[in-house]
């Protein structure tokens, strides 16, 4: 139990403070003692003289009878004093008044019996006296002649040792672990330092044996693709043909987008390349897996290793160390090529230490992205080697976007977004955004580009796009009667006819066809809700909308049978997939694996149309203010112009329409089983009728619109409206 505290602690402080006066004034006195001092048993030889102690006579007569009486032993009673006070002060005093007085009794008489057995003949401490005082000297005298000079020192030694340890409280067997606790310390940390001492030295020779193969291995053939840097052009305003109709509009100045930064080392480190690419071989011979590496390619993210497999090494074999290899480079995620395209070898792509950033101006600055005459070139980002990597949209013609949380998805979309619009004009080119999320699409809301703002509600999205098949149809009408084959060649026609009968100035331009661009970010959102009508108008679209110039970039982060069926999956051959936390995933976003080994932060895997092959890309970075600048300048430079027609399908109140709920033929079934329990939850109707979720969402929703159940309030469960009599 804890002790109690003390009744008193400022009588106890009193204490301490006079112990601590009385030890001051006790060690002055002894330490200033004068045996020339008058005192009162030696009148003759001081009469008339001044005490010359510290203390005066009071100082004089105290170290002077003590010294008598107990010779150099009276220096213990300054320790004594202090140790008191001390214990005062903690307001812990540990000892029974009685029993400590006994012990220091003990401990100056046996001190002063021990000096006198040691100095029988005195010491001269300002004089001559007595080592132990009157005291020692009679009990060293009758301690010699009971027990010899021998025994009288160990009875008399024991007994100062005993009471030294009863008053301070001292142990041995404290002392000993102390002394063996600082020895075992002292140990340890000579071992640690040979430890350490060792193993620089086994690396020091290590990094020596691996120079030496790296010498040998620059006499054999490995080759260092080395990557020209590339100047970025620049930042002016460029003009292309289909400008021509543009009016006032002016496209957006490189310039808002931010600086490339300086990277610090732009130098490839050969001789670094040379060790890592046989530290490669070496894992890979531990595993059992000989070769050599033939070709190394550097790039801003990782660098790949060609490693070509000695005869009979399996390809499978290699393929499948990837995990090893990783743990045995310290890489965070090493990728396996196997085998390379075209070549008798095995690409090994492990991250670079310093990772550099590929930012979206690097790209559209780039004369590849400048000379391009792709009517919707988007930017990707650069290859492994560091080359930029555009595409044409156009060409896929539509893209699947999918990847993990927090993978680079999103801005990915926003650097292909960017891209057009560095590039065309909204007589060019014309957005829909689907953006059920809210917040990833807000930014381009009011831009001159989009034929309507923002659609965020996931039912309103499903008239969009059916809104979108109908555009397709119209567009079709449009070309069959100029008896063309496509947009472009539709444009075209227009244009020649407008030259035919420019004098009908009052004629409007209303021929003109834009490319149409559906954005939907986050495919999930809407499958969720109406996965029937949302599947069926991105199949009909995916399949015909390409030559009415309508194209598609849908993004998700759910890569999952249920968001990516077989029939969206199978109209959507070009697809982007980010890091992934499976090789399922992977598998059901490319049809192969791999994209579970990406590093996240942008890096891609690229499956373009009609190419089988993968190719791994690193994404341009956009930042949220970069896009904040190029909207804004968008926005000063045009008003947005509306297409009245999306507004109208949109917002069309279904009146003769049914809810697919009345329709159902397990309605009224699930109405009696929500009356009967009063439970109306999805989960609920969807176990007990054994139906999917799609199907029991909208029943659920077809009793809510029929007042039979309430609103949903997040986690709380629907509240039962209408009772089941009134029913």
């Amino acid at each position: 139990m804890p002790k109690a505290a003390p009744k008193n602690p400022v009588k106890k402080e009193i204490w301490g403070l006079i112990f601590l006066l009385l030890s001051l004034i006790l060690g002055g006195s002894l330490l200033s003692y004068y045996p020339k001092d008058p005192l009162f048993w030696g009148r003759l030889a001081g009469a008339g003289l001044q005490a010359k102690n510290l203390f005066g006579t009071v100082g004089a007569h105290l170290s002077g009878s003590l010294f008598l009486v107990l010779g150099l032993s009276s220096f213990w009673l300054i320790i004594i004093l202090l140790f008191l006070s001390f214990s005062f002060f903690r307001g812990k005093f540990p000892f029974k008044v009685i029993w400590l007085s006994i012990n220091l009794v003990l401990l100056l008489i046996s001190f002063s019996t021990l000096l006198c057995l040691y100095l029988p003949d005195g010491l001269h401490y300002r004089g001559a006296m007595i080592s132990g005082g009157l005291v020692g000297l009679h009990t060293a005298t009758l301690a010699i002649k009971i027990f010899n000079n021998f025994g009288a020192y160990a009875l008399f030694l024991t007994i100062f040792i005993i009471s030294l340890m009863v008053v301070t409280r001292f142990s041995f067997a404290n002392l000993f672990k102390r002394i063996w606790s600082v020895f075992f310390n002292i140990t340890l940390y000579i071992k640690e330092k040979w430890v350490k001492y060792t193993e620089r030295r086994r690396r020091a020779n290590q990094r020596k044996r691996i120079v030496k193969k790296a010498n040998k291995a620059a006499e054999r053939k490995m080759t260092i693709v080395e990557t020209p840097l590339q100047k970025p052009a620049k930042p002016t305003q460029e003009f292309f043909p289909f400008m021509s109709t543009a009016g006032d509009f002016k496209l957006p100045p490189l310039d808002l987008l931010d600086e490339i930064p300086k990277s610090l080392d732009k130098k490839i480190q050969k001789e670094s390349l040379r060790v890592n690419a046989l530290r490669v071989e070496g894992k890979l011979r531990d595993f059992g897996v000989e070769g050599e590496v033939v070709e190394i390619t550097p790039g801003p993210v990782i660098t790949m290793y060609e490693f070509k497999p000695a005869p009979g090494v399996k390809i499978s074999k290699v393929a499948s160390l990837a995990d090893d290899l990783a743990l045995n480079l310290r890489a965070s995620n090493i990728r396996i090529v196997a085998p390379i395209p075209g070549k008798s070898a095995i690409g090994i792509e492990i991250p670079n230490n310093k990772r550099s950033l590929v930012t979206l101006k690097e790209i559209l600055s780039s004369q590849i992205f400048l000379d391009s005459s792709h009517k919707l070139t988007i930017a990707l980002g650069m290859d492994i080697i560091g080359k930029p990597v555009i595409t044409d949209l156009t060409k896929m013609p539509h893209l699947l976007v999918a990847g993990a949380t927090g993978t680079g998805k999103s801005v990915s979309i926003n650097a292909m977004i960017n891209s057009i619009l560095f590039k065309a004009s909204p007589e060019t080119v014309r957005f829909v955004m689907i953006d059920p999320k809210r917040i990833e699409l807000a930014p381009y809301q009011d831009i001159p580009h989009l034929l309507h703002p923002v659609v965020t509600h996931p039912k309103e999205a499903t008239k969009a796009l059916k809104w979108a098949v109908d555009e397709m149809e119209r567009r079709y009408t449009l070309l069959s009667d100029k008896g063309v084959r496509n947009i472009d060649a539709y444009n075209r026609r227009v244009r020649k006819e407008k030259v035919i009968v420019e004098q009908d100035v009052s004629k409007k331009i209303d021929d003109h066809l834009p490319y149409i661009v559906i954005i939907i970010d986050e495919l999930a959102d809407l499958m969720m809700v109406s996965s029937r009508q949302v599947e069926e108008s991105l199949t009909r679209l995916a399949q015909m909308a390409r030559a009415a110039g309508i194209h598609m970039i849908l993004a998700t982060q759910r890569p999952s049978v249920d968001v990516l069926t077989g029939i969206i999956k199978a109209n959507f051959p070009t697809r982007i997939s980010f890091q992934v936390s499976s090789r399922v995933d992977s598998r059901t976003i490319l049809d192969s694996m791999g994209a579970e080994h990406l590093l996240g932060d942008g890096d891609m895997l690229f499956l373009p149309p009609g190419v089988a092959r993968l190719i791994r890309i690193h994404g341009a970075y956009v930042s949220e203010e970069e896009v904040k600048r190029v909207t804004s300048f968008l926005k000063k430079n045009m008003k947005p112009e509306y297409d009245s027609s999306i507004a109208a399908e949109i917002s069309a109140e279904e009146e003769t329409e049914e809810t697919e709920g009345d329709k159902d033929e397990k309605y009224e079934e699930a109405v009696e089983l929500v009356l009967k329990t009063g439970q109306a939850s999805i989960s609920f109707v969807q176990r007990k009728l054994r139906v999917g979720y799609n199907r029991a969402a909208r029943m659920i929703e077809a009793m809510e619109k029929q007042g039979i159940v309430g609103p949903s309030d997040g986690s709380r469960p629907r509240e039962i409206v209408r009772k089941r009599e009134r029913f």
